[in-house]
C-alpha cells in the first residue's frame, strides 16, 4: 500500500515565507528531508533511531501506508546498514528491545539473525555474546532457527551457537525447555540435536538427547534426576492420563506439559493456577474464569491473581510488556468475543480491576514534577491501524500510553490531532478501558500535527512539554509542525520541549534535527513516560 494524498490547502509561501505546506520540503532543508508514504515531507529520522523503531514496534502486521512485506524489508535493510556500520552498537540495541521493552521477542530474535550475516568479525562475534541473553526459551530457539534456515543456512557461528544452546550446563532448565516446547516453526528438538550434532557434555544430558530422540518406550522404576523429574512425570502422566492432578503436584507440570496428556478438570486447572507463571496467567485468565477458577466468591484465588499482576517487580521479572496486559485486559472485558479464545465467560469485575492497575504498573512512572503537560494523541485514520498481533490499534496504544503518563502528573491536557485539534474528554480519573474507547471513536480523517500548536497559539495555552503520539505521517497541514512550533515558542512559551513518540517504524520524523528542545522516542518501551519526565525535568 502507498497512499500518496496531498494536502488540500496550501500555503501562500509568496505572502508568508515562514511556513511551507506539508506536501513540500522546507527550502533550504530538502537534504534533511524525505517524502512518507502519505505524501508528506518529514525529517529523516535516520538509521539508528529507525532501527530502534523496528526493534521495539516490529513488523508483524500492514499498516495504513504500509505493508508487512514493505515493512519487513524496510526492517531488514536498516538492520543491515546498521550492521555494517557498527555492529557492536546494534548488538546494544537488540539487547534493549529484547530485555522486556519490544513487543515481542520476534523482532529481536531476526535482527539477531541479521547480525550473524554481518561481514566484520565482530559482528558474528557479538552475535555469540548477545545469544543466550536474547535466545533464552525454547519457543525463541525455534524462531531462531526459522528465520536462520529463511536468511542464512547454518555455517560455523550458527552451529556452535546452537550447540552450546543445547548443552548449557544447567540440565534441569533445559529439560523444562525442551519438554515444554518440544516442536514449534516446522523443528522439533530432534531436528535441532541432529542439526548441530550436539555431543552431551554429562550423563544427564545424554539421558536428556535419549529422551528427545527415542523417547522412553518403557518408564523408568525411579526418577533419573532431579533434572529429568519433570519429563519422568510427563511420561508417568502419559501413562496415567487420569492421574493428572498427582503428576502435577508431584512433578510441578506446567498446563503446555499436561494438557496434552493428562485429563483436565477444574481442580486440575486449580493446581496449575496455584504454581501458574506471569504470563501464563496473563493468558489465561479467560480460560480461568470460564472454568470457574477465578469467581467472584473465590477470594484466595483473586488474591493470587492481584499479588501476581499487581507487583511491579513481577511484571518486570517477568518481561511483562503494558502491551500485554492492555491486550490482556480489552480480550478478558470481551468475554472471549475478542482473542484466539472460543472459550466464553462472564468477566469477574475484580480481575478488570487488577487489569487497569497492572497496565498502569508496567510502565516505569515516578512522582510527579510539577510541569505543565500537553498531550497530542494522533486520531487520525491511519492509526486506526492494528499494531503487530496484539489486536489494539496504534490509537488505542498511543492513548494508554499518554493516558499513564497524565496519570503521573496534576498539571496536563490530553486532546486529539487529526486535522483540527479535538476534545477527547480523557482525564487521569478515566480507566484505561474508558480512554480507549473514547479516542477509537475518533479515528478518522488527515494527519496535521501543527494544530495542536495552532490551538494552544489561540487560546494561551503555555505548556512546559507538548507530547505527540503519532505515527509521524503528518501530511495535511499548510505549514510544518516544526514551523509551527517556532511559531509557539514566539508567541507563548520559548522553553517549551516538544516530545515525539513514534508508533510505527517509519523512517521519517517530526523533530527538526536543529532543534535542541525537541527529541524523537521510539513506541511501546515501557521506559518511555519516565523518559518524557527525565526530559521534562533536566535529568536527561
Amino acid at each position: 500500500m502507498n497512499y500518496n494524498f496531498l494536502s488540500t490547502t496550501r500555503s501562500a509561501n509568496t505572502k508568508n515565507k515562514t511556513t511551507t505546506s506539508q506536501n513540500q520540503p522546507i527550502p533550504g532543508r530538502e537534504a534533511e528531508m524525505v517524502q512518507g508514504r502519505s505524501g508528506g515531507f518529514m525529517f529523516d529520522a535516520g538509521i539508528w533511531k529507525m532501527l530502534r523503531r523496528c526493534l521495539l514496534v516490529g513488523t508483524a502486521k500492514s499498516t495504513y501506508y504500509a505493508g508487512k512485506q514493505e515493512l519487513t524489508e524496510d526492517f531488514v535493510t536498516v538492520v543491515r546498514l546498521a550492521v555494517a556500520e557498527n555492529p557492536s552498537r546494534v548488538a546494544e540495541e537488540i539487547l534493549y528491545a529484547s530485555d522486556g521493552r519490544a513487543i515481542n521477542n520476534s523482532a529481536p530474535i531476526l535482527a539477531l539473525v541479521l547480525l550473524s550475516m554481518g561481514e566484520a568479525p565482530e559482528a558474528k562475534q557479538a552475535f555469540g555474546e548477545i545469544f543466550p541473553q536474547i535466545v533464552r526459551t525454547g519457543s525463541h530457539f525455534y524462531e531462531w532457527l526459522n528465520y536462520t534456515k529463511s536468511l542464512r543456512g547454518f555455517g560455523k557461528v550458527v552451529r556452535e551457537a546452537g550447540k552450546t544452546w543445547l548443552s548449557r550446563e544447567d540440565v534441569k532448565g533445559l529439560a523444562y525447555q525442551l519438554l515444554k516446547y518440544q516442536q514449534r516453526q516446522g523443528f522439533s528438538h530432534r531436528d535441532a540435536l541432529r542439526l548441530f550434532h550436539v555431543k552431551p557434555p554429562t550423563e544427564n544430558h545424554r539421558q536428556l538427547f535419549e529422551w528427545v530422540v527415542r523417547g522412553w518406550e518403557e518408564l523408568p522404576a525411579d526418577i533419573p534426576s532431579e533434572a529429568l523429574a519433570q519429563i519422568w512425570w510427563y511420561e508417568w502422566l502419559k501413562r496415567n492420563p487420569t492421574q493428572t492432578h498427582e503428576a502435577i503436584s508431584q512433578g510441578r507440570l506446567t498446563h503446555e506439559m499436561a494438557a496434552p496428556v493428562g485429563k483436565m478438570d477444574k481442580l486440575a486447572w486449580q493446581l496449575l493456577f496455584q504454581e501458574m507463571p506471569i504470563g501464563a496467567m496473563l493468558r489465561n485468565l479467560g480460560s480461568l474464569t470460564e472454568l470457574g477458577v477465578l469467581r467472584a466468591d473465590e477470594s484466595a484465588n483473586l488474591l493470587r491473581v492481584e499479588a501476581v499482576l499487581n507487583r511491579r517487580e513481577h511484571l518486570r521479572k517477568g518481561r511483562i510488556h503494558p502491551i500485554d496486559v492492555l491486550k490482556a485486559l480489552k480480550t478478558y472485558q470481551s468475554g472471549g468475543t475478542l482473542g484466539r479464545s472460543k472459550k466464553t465467560w462472564n468477566p469477574v469485575p475484580r480481575i478488570v480491576d487488577i487489569l487497569e492497575k497492572a497496565v498502569e504498573l508496567s510502565f516505569d512512572v515516578v512522582q510527579p514534577t510539577g510541569k505543565v503537560f500537553m498531550h497530542a494523541v494522533d486520531v487520525s485514520g491511519s492509526m486506526g491501524s492494528l499494531v503487530a498481533d496484539m489486536g489494539l490499534s496504534c490509537c488505542e496504544i498511543a492513548t494508554t500510553m499518554a493516558l499513564v503518563t497524565a496519570k503521573a502528573q496534576k498539571n496536563y491536557m490530553i486532546r486529539g490531532f487529526a486535522t483540527e485539534f479535538r476534545e477527547l474528554g480523557i482525564t487521569a480519573k478515566d480507566s484505561f478501558s474508558s480512554a480507549v474507547s473514547k479516542a477509537s471513536n475518533q479515528n478518522f480523517g488527515g494527519t496535521d500535527a501543527s494544530v495542536a500548536y495552532d490551538w494552544m497559539i489561540k487560546n494561551k495555552f503555555k505548556a512546559d512539554v507538548v507530547c505527540f503520539w503519532t505515527d509521524s505521517e503528518s501530511w495535511a497541514g499548510n505549514k510544518h509542525p516544526s514551523q509551527a512550533l517556532k511559531e509557539y515558542r514566539k508567541k507563548v512559551n520559548p522553553n517549551v520541549k516538544a516530545v515525539y513518540v513514534s508508533l510505527i517504524p517509519y523512517q521519517i520524523s517530526l523533530v527538526d534535527p536543529e532543534d535542541s528542545l525537541s527529541w524523537d522516542l521510539g513506541g511501546f518501551d515501557p521506559g518511555t513516560p519516565r523518559i518524557i519526565q527525565m526530559l521534562a525535568t533536566d535529568e536527561l
